[in-house]
C-alpha cells in the first residue's frame, strides 16, 4: 500500500478532498493489480481498478518499467490503452517511490506512510525538477 503525497495535475485524477492510496498485488501470471482508492468532495470513496505488467529493459534488469491499463480489458490490444509508468527513484528502504512517465506529463510522489514529511517531499520534487518534470505544478495531496 502506497499513499500519494503529490502529483502532477493530470485527467485521470480529479481533485479529491482527501487522501489517496495505491494498492499492488502481484498477480500469479506476473502482472499486477492496481487498486488506486481516493475520497472526492462529498466524502465517497472512489476506486479505479488497473493492470501493469512489466516491461523488460536490455541490459537493466529490474529496471521498474510497467505499462499500466486502467480500460476495460477487452481494449488492452489497442496502444493507447497502455501507459508508461516508470519508477525513477525509491529509497533503499522502499518507503518512498518517485514515478513518472518518459514523456514528463506524470508524476507521482508515493509513501508508506500516510504523510511524509516535508523535507523527505521536497528532496523528491528537487530530484524530479531535475529530470525535467514541472514541479512547480505539482499537486499536494490532502490528508
Amino acid at each position: 500500500l502506497w499513499y500519494e503525497q503529490a502529483r502532477l495535475p493530470n485527467p485521470f485524477q480529479k481533485s479529491g478532498a482527501g487522501p489517496v492510496t495505491a494498492r499492488y498485488t502481484a498477480l500469479p501470471d506476473g502482472t499486477l493489480e492496481i487498486r488506486n482508492r481516493s475520497q472526492n468532495e462529498k466524502g465517497q470513496t472512489e476506486e479505479a481498478v488497473g493492470i501493469a505488467r512489466p516491461v523488460k529493459v536490455s541490459g537493466l534488469p529490474g529496471a521498474g518499467r510497467l505499462k499500466v491499463r486502467f480500460l476495460p480489458g477487452w481494449l488492452g490490444w489497442m496502444p493507447f490503452a497502455w501507459g508508461d509508468y516508470w519508477i525513477l527513484k525509491l529509497d533503499r528502504d522502499y518507503q518512498v517511490a518517485l514515478v513518472g512517465s518518459p514523456d514528463r506529463h506524470y508524476l507521482w510522489v508515493l509513501s508508506r506512510v500516510p504523510q511524509l514529511d516535508e523535507a523527505s517531499l521536497q528532496a523528491e520534487l528537487d530530484y524530479a525538477r531535475t529530470l525535467g518534470f514541472e514541479v512547480d505544478q505539482v499537486v499536494r495531496t490532502a490528508h
